[in-house]
């Protein structure tokens, strides 16, 4: 079992944002798989995508579309209409097209979002019969709702709500995620979305989330693999009252800056918390780098290590899998004199080889909690970089290996 909280957390509502949820069976009878967003014109939106160039047909249509004054999201999961050619593009254009015919809006201002098995065709037909119920249903108080509806592998919904203030007004961001499987992001995260009652201009937008992408969903890794249908979506529907903030400067600018980022940080640290089989939640974090690209290479060359993370799921301290992932890790220099690698408060390496204080015993303590952090100090400059990852058990290969039955 994945560790980590197992309830909701107080979700928020954000005015002039709705949420919708239906069962549409598109692959199992009886469980929520379809989502509407909506929320009224006038609104920003902002997205982040996946960088994997088999990226799903979704992805391009809503790629191509999220400059044109969208008012609709459409998500389904259990199907990603990945690898699925010219016919994927069709499918996922004929859904966009049943909802707006229903919603009484243009077809580019609805964008698509799947999730699922790679490689089957989109179950249209069904899609399509569930959209009246997703659409009769939405509401402000649709998160909880909406947040199980987009799941897939993942144990449990992930949701993440706060509020602020700012010259005497009240600003909310909340924001649902998805994701367990296939995460190493090379963007976002399999689904995110998040939205705030901010009136924010584009550009603005746009530039903080990718800040906060950044500092979240792109750092984290249960498996190294990157998905085809990642995305991360962040929309601002002017209901707050604010003046359209337009320069990304400012006492209201920082607060929400900090809150996305907040709330982006807390839903990518919950997918890896329920990470497919893991057992550790483990923080990577590298000193004293000579750069950014230098700490955040060594950080996954040991968070993609079989090895760690096989020691991480045994509860072995075995600190030469650590070791050897930094010596192979593809930097510049790296002086072995200088590096020393820490487990929690334990030092296990340093001057080249072994702590002299280290003893087996304090291995042993680190490696049998739940939450583990490993730190590198490399002794080259003055640049940190965390990332967030699990460790690699038995129950990881039986929902990979069963995946598709």
């Amino acid at each position: 079992m994945a560790v980590g909280p197992e309830i909701w957390p107080e979700m928020f509502p954000v005015s002039g944002f709705r949420l919708g949820t239906a069962e549409a069976g598109i692959k199992k009878q009886g469980r929520k798989d379809l989502v509407l967003m909506n929320w009224d014109q006038g609104a920003s939106v902002a997205g982040v995508f996946t960088l994997n160039r088999f990226c799903a047909a979704p992805v391009h249509l809503a790629k191509s579309r999220i400059n044109g004054a969208p008012e609709y999201f459409v998500v389904n999961t259990g199907n990603a209409n990945a690898g699925t050619g010219e016919q994927g593009m069709n499918d996922a254009s004929a859904v966009c097209s049943a909802l707006a015919e229903i919603a009484s809006v243009s077809e580019d201002q609805v964008l698509p979002f799947s999730t699922g098995v790679i490689g089957e065709k989109l179950p249209v037909d069904r899609i399509v019969s569930g959209l009246p119920t997703a659409f009769s249903g939405l509401s402000e108080d649709g998160w909880c709702a909406a947040g199980e509806g987009i799941l897939t592998t993942d144990t449990r919904p992930k949701g993440c709500s706060r509020q602020f203030e700012v010259g005497g007004k009240q600003f909310t961001v909340t924001g649902i995620s998805k994701g367990s499987g296939m995460i190493k992001p090379n963007m976002a995260t399999m689904l995110a979305f998040i939205t705030t009652d901010a009136s924010v201009d584009q550009a603005v937008l746009q530039k903080l989330l990718s800040d906060a992408v950044n500092l979240s969903f792109n750092r984290i890794s249960v498996d190294g693999d990157t998905s085809t249908n990642d995305c991360c979506m962040l929309v601002a529907t002017g209901k707050a009252g604010n003046e359209l903030l337009m320069q990304s400067e400012g006492g209201l600018y920082q607060a929400l800056k900090q809150t996305i980022e907040e709330v982006a940080v807390n839903l990518a640290q919950a997918i890896v918390k329920d990470g497919e089989g893991a057992t550790k939640f483990v923080t990577i974090q590298v000193e004293q780098a000579e750069s950014v690209s230098d700490a955040l290479e060594v950080a996954y060359t040991i968070a993609h290590s079989p090895l760690v993370k096989t020691a991480l799921f045994a509860c072995d301290p075995n600190w030469g899998r650590i070791l050897a992932a930094v010596g192979r890790a593809e930097i510049s220099e790296l002086n072995l004199d200088k590096v020393a690698i820490w487990l929690n408060d334990v030092c296990i390496v340093e001057k080249g080889g072994v702590a002299g204080s280290y003893t087996e015993a304090q291995g042993e303590r680190v490696m049998n909690q739940e939450e583990i952090l490993i730190r590198v100090l490399l002794g080259a400059g003055d640049i940190t970089e965390t990332i967030w990852t699990t460790d690699l058990s038995h129950e990881y290969v039986r929902i990979n290996a069963e995946y598709r039955t």
